[in-house]
């Protein structure tokens, strides 16, 4: 049996190391700076270039810039979308600062009328319409919630140039959601209950019910009925997103009773609540790989999953258990994100820094 002096001195050095993960995850403005840098810097490098394009004729063949005007750098185009969302947002969480002046510099140039038409354009193609479905467009959803919500005179006029083509995107998931017969379950770009999060919330937001009721019937449908999800045969050598977790997060949003949340989740993922459940981070072999530095992003999204889920939980022991499972998976991957090989720098930024922010709004 433990001495009261030993047990004091073990639970002052947890609290006190715990403190210190308070502190390294914190979300402050030299965090918020560094990780800005990132899409700063790539927003406008257009190559090396990954092109997600069908060619009609050869009178398609042109430059990224001249396809996507807006979103053309940061190596693809869904990464340039959400490198453009994390400014956003540290634009509104920093107002008058350098760090925003310089963000608002960038999008003048970016966000003009000319430049949204030409984007808008490329939907409107005859194989436009499943372009970036549906990865690229939550992401442009969540940049235009970000424009649209802010209280910044200057990001409210980006949010008036931009809302042309949220509001095509958001009529391609009216559009696709019902053609669509069964989720998909993979853990990378075309999962289906990661396009549903961000689309839910900027709908919302936006007072879009055709769209809120799209999502909420396509969710109810795929995932209320399940139970036992595999978590233990997660990751696959590729992912960045988990398929079980990314589903009980937008779970956690379509149904709003805290109790009613938690009778699904215990069938679906029961292992949560036991007391010795463990989920071991990603483990990245080569960030060279862009590929294999999609663990990292994994690692990633599934803290900002677990801080969601814990949300909506009651009993509090489980919820610290569970958000100390997060805090290790943030801690395992984001010394490896600045500064890192750009096959990661590139998008690695987005994902951290949402990580942290849902945490932040968690506590």
């Amino acid at each position: 049996m433990w001495e009261p002096s030993v047990c004091l001195i073990f639970l002052s050095a947890l609290a006190t190391s715990r403190a210190e993960i308070s502190k390294d995850l914190e979300l402050d403005y030299e965090t918020a700076s560094r990780l800005a840098g990132l899409p700063l810097h790539c927003a406008t490098i257009e190559y090396p270039n990954k092109l997600s394009q069908v060619l009609q004729n050869e009178t398609e063949l042109l430059s990224p810039s001249e396809l996507h005007p807006i979103f053309y750098g940061c190596f693809d185009w869904h990464s340039s979308v959400h490198g453009h969302w994390l400014l956003a947002k540290v634009g509104n969480l920093f107002p008058a600062t350098e760090l925003h002046q310089n963000v608002s510099t960038l999008f003048a140039q970016q966000f003009t009328q000319e430049k949204v038409d030409v984007e808008l354009s490329y939907f409107k193609r005859k194989w436009g319409k499943s372009f970036e479905r549906t990865y690229g467009w939550a992401w442009l959803l969540k940049l235009q919630e970000e424009l649209q919500s802010s209280n910044q005179e200057d990001f409210q006029e980006y949010a008036r140039i931009l809302k042309p083509l949220a509001d095509h995107i958001t009529e391609l998931y009216i559009d696709f959601l019902p053609r669509l017969s069964y989720p998909v379950r993979v853990g990378e770009h075309t999962n289906t209950a990661f396009g549903l999060v961000f689309a839910l919330d900027y709908a919302k937001l936006d007072g879009n019910e055709k769209l809120v009721e799209a999502i909420r019937n396509v969710s109810l449908t795929f995932y209320s009925p399940d139970v036992d999800c595999p978590l233990r045969y997660e990751p696959s050598g590729y992912d960045f997103l988990s398929p079980c977790l990314q589903e009980a997060e937008i779970m956690s949003k379509i149904i709003e009773d805290n109790f009613e949340y938690e009778v699904w989740l215990q069938k679906f993922l029961n292992q949560l609540y036991r007391d010795d459940f463990s989920l071991e981070p990603g483990k990245v072999a080569d960030r060279t790989d862009g590929k294999l530095v999609h663990l990292d992003g994994l690692n990633f999204s599934r803290a900002w999953a677990l801080y969601t889920i814990t949300s909506k939980l009651r009993d509090e022991d489980m919820v610290a258990r569970l958000n100390g499972i997060a805090d290790e998976h943030i801690l395992t991957s984001m010394d490896n994100v600045v500064g890192s090989d750009y096959a990661g720098s590139h998008w690695l930024a987005s994902f951290l820094f949402h990580a942290l922010e849902v945490r932040n709004q968690a506590k």
